[in-house]
């Protein structure tokens, strides 16, 4: 499937590894210009040749249409103000005219609610809510009035299905997923501009190694009977990769996601029971 984004713009944030990563990976096969941003210049210098190698991959074996897809790399703490200047100042990008705005941040602390003070709510709340709200406002009434947005939330499965030891993400990304669902229902909705959330399950990260400790930790068991046990419980047996989880994000950035806008997209191999 042509997904119709080809020679857009996109900025994706915390995509030197994990599933930031992943997005930015499949939407560079489809053609799309990225700004990757993230605080590790060594390693977000390594995603970007990592993400040429796979424009210059694709652009020759036919799969992308049009011209071969740049990836600038922006080393930034896109959480501050200096910070998003400078990925909308990155030299041969669009400024702040992004077609399309993947928002990801690592999550907060593991750990008990009766620990954490102001400056750890704040800091959560700073990164997991108000910094994906800074990128929207900041981009939003541009892509309006050029008839074509796309911004999608890496949040959390805990939005749905809250952890214990996540509390600090249960809070402040739920906050998030209150304020898209007014905003993206507003006047932009009708000028071609979607905004919707897309919620990991286990997938094969970092993250993921840092909970495993965590839970390893507070239940005295090993690390590895710990995946095991979390894998079991999975209907699809296993966890993610950041690979397919990147290729849900292109589908919801694409022409054909049109109509979707508002939403909260589970993908977590089926562990969440509920009905709604």
């Amino acid at each position: 499937m042509d997904l119709g984004i080809a020679g857009k713009w996109a900025l994706v944030c915390g995509a030197s590894k994990g599933l930031g990563l992943g997005c930015a990976e499949a939407l560079v096969r489809e053609g799309v210009n990225v700004v990757i941003n993230a605080r590790n210049a060594a390693a977000l210098a390594e995603a970007a040749a990592h993400l040429a190698a796979v424009a210059a991959e694709s652009t020759r074996a036919g799969g992308i249409k049009g011209p071969q897809p740049v990836a600038l790399a922006v080393a930034a703490d896109i959480t501050t103000p200096a910070g998003r200047a400078a990925a909308f100042a990155a030299p041969g990008g669009p400024g702040t005219a992004f077609d399309i705005v993947v928002t990801n941040a690592g999550g907060p602390p593991t750990g008990d609610f009766r620990d954490w003070g102001r400056d750890e709510w704040i800091k959560a709340v700073d990164a997991n809510m108000l910094t994906p709200i800074e990128l929207i406002k900041a981009t939003v009434d541009g892509m309006a009035e050029r008839g074509f947005g796309r911004i999608v939330n890496i949040t959390s499965s805990a939005v749905k299905a809250p952890i214990d030891i996540l509390g600090l993400s249960n809070g402040a990304r739920s906050g998030l997923t209150g304020f898209v669902a007014g905003t993206a229902r507003s006047a932009i909705a009708a000028r071609g501009v979607t905004i919707n959330n897309l919620l990991p399950g286990k997938f094969d990260t970092d993250r993921l190694a840092a909970t495993v400790k965590a839970a390893s930790s507070k239940s005295g068991k090993s690390e590895d009977d710990v995946r095991r046990a979390q894998q079991a419980a999975i209907p699809a047996g296993r966890y993610g990769t950041p690979q397919e989880f990147g290729a849900i994000c292109a589908f919801l950035c694409s022409m054909q996601a049109g109509y979707m806008t508002g939403q909260n997209v589970l993908a977590d191999g089926g562990a969440y029971a509920g009905t709604f």
